[in-house]
């Protein structure tokens, strides 16, 4: 169904261990509003959707993991070198008692992920204005992570994931007047 290449949608690199970036990126990991809430929303909801956009579905809902997976990467090197101490510092120390180094589907704050951030009307307008707000929701994280971090080699890689949240909304815009001109049709038969 898929063809995966071995690499990142975009180049992530990091200046410095950043424990504490790395916690507020945990909300784009885990969080109501992030990538893997995304990616499932957009799959599971193309079951319920017309053929017209379906494929739009797909798309994006695969690329949510493609930035998933980047932002792991940016966890992941932003404390690679972290000291228990500093993670500590951080407010992970939680994390770091439970899991070590490794990633948790969890927000910022430190709450597991759940499958309640997971929306599905069934009414496909309703299915994509809800969409539109997670992408736009997601994309004023990313500038909020932005205006908090002060690296500027992830903060390039952040910037081209906010971008991608608002071509996203966009399509799904285009698709929502898509699915309204069909309807509109249908009531006039």
């Amino acid at each position: 169904m898929w063809v995966y290449e071995k690499k990142l949608q975009y180049p992530v690199r990091v200046s410095t261990c950043n424990p504490m970036l790395a916690k507020y990126l945990t909300e784009q990991y885990g969080g109501a509003d992030g990538e893997l809430a995304a990616a499932l929303r957009y799959l599971n909801q193309r079951y319920s959707i017309p053929s017209k956009v379906i494929g739009l579905l797909t798309d994006i809902g695969t690329e949510e993991f493609a930035h998933l997976e980047m932002i792991a990467t940016m966890i992941y090197k932003l404390t690679k070198d972290a000291t228990p101490d500093q993670l500590k510092a951080a407010g992970l120390g939680e994390h770091y008692a439970s899991h070590d180094n490794a990633l948790f589907y969890q927000n910022a704050s430190g709450v597991p992920w759940t499958a309640s951030y997971i929306q599905a009307k069934g009414d496909p307008i309703a299915d994509l204005y809800e969409d539109i707000a997670a992408e736009e929701k997601a994309r004023a994280t990313y500038q909020w992570i932005i205006d908090l971090s002060d690296d500027p080699d992830l903060n390039d890689s952040l910037r081209f994931l906010r971008e991608r949240e608002i071509i996203h909304s966009q399509r799904f815009r285009e698709a929502v007047e898509i699915l309204k001109e069909e309807r509109d049709r249908q009531k006039f038969f």
